[in-house]
């Protein structure tokens, strides 16, 4: 696992634009405003790029890569066609599947079963339907937290409404896979469960 996922507190701002197909986001270290991670989609096709523009949004493949900005590899998170719930796969630095994603069925404000490399349930990504807050939870124990309000240090680099904080509880040990999971849902939250 790459050392730059071992921090607590993430600032992920997505790339915003009014012709946009592609899902891009920066990722800043909010203590220090200095950003620690590119997330791009770059290998869309003309089909993909064209259904991004219509209903069928939800449904279209993705490929995010996850890279300092130094450009070494952190994460891949794919998913390919989605006709009714999606299931996304996450892959290391090294291109091997650490785990995944899988939509749960008939859930108020989206949820997600967070699944280990052995498609084991780790924890649960859940939402409230009444705005845009997340957390991971493994039974009753948070193991992160997304959100749009910050009260931290790193305020003033909240500008807009495409801007979120993931915090990731210190209970998560260092080097420990969930961190890695944790971090690529963050990616999906907008491409599965908001679009």
């Amino acid at each position: 696992m790459h050392s730059v996922l071992n921090k607590s507190v993430f600032l992920v701002k997505e790339h915003v634009g009014f012709f946009k197909a592609a899902n891009n986001y920066d990722i800043y270290d909010p203590a220090s405003g200095e950003m620690i991670i590119f997330c791009r989609e770059d290998r869309l096709g003309m089909f993909t790029k064209l259904l991004r523009f219509t209903d069928y949004k939800r449904m279209t493949p993705f490929e995010i890569h996850l890279t300092t900005v130094t450009g070494e590899p952190v994460l891949t998170v794919r998913r390919g066609v989605s006709l009714f719930l999606s299931k996304v796969d996450v892959l290391d630095e090294f291109g091997q599947r650490i785990g995944g994603f899988k939509q749960k069925l008939f859930s108020i404000g989206g949820a997600f079963s967070v699944l280990g490399s052995d498609d084991r349930e780790l924890c649960v990504l859940k939402g409230k339907w009444t705005g845009w807050d997340f957390s991971f939870k493994a039974g009753e124990r948070e193991l992160a937290r997304v959100t749009k309000k910050w009260k931290g240090l790193g305020k003033e680099m909240f500008t807009s409404a495409d801007n979120y904080v993931l915090a990731i509880s210190d209970d998560v040990p260092h080097d420990n896979p969930v961190r890695q999971l944790i971090m690529a849902a963050v990616m999906c939250i907008d491409m599965v469960l908001k679009e």
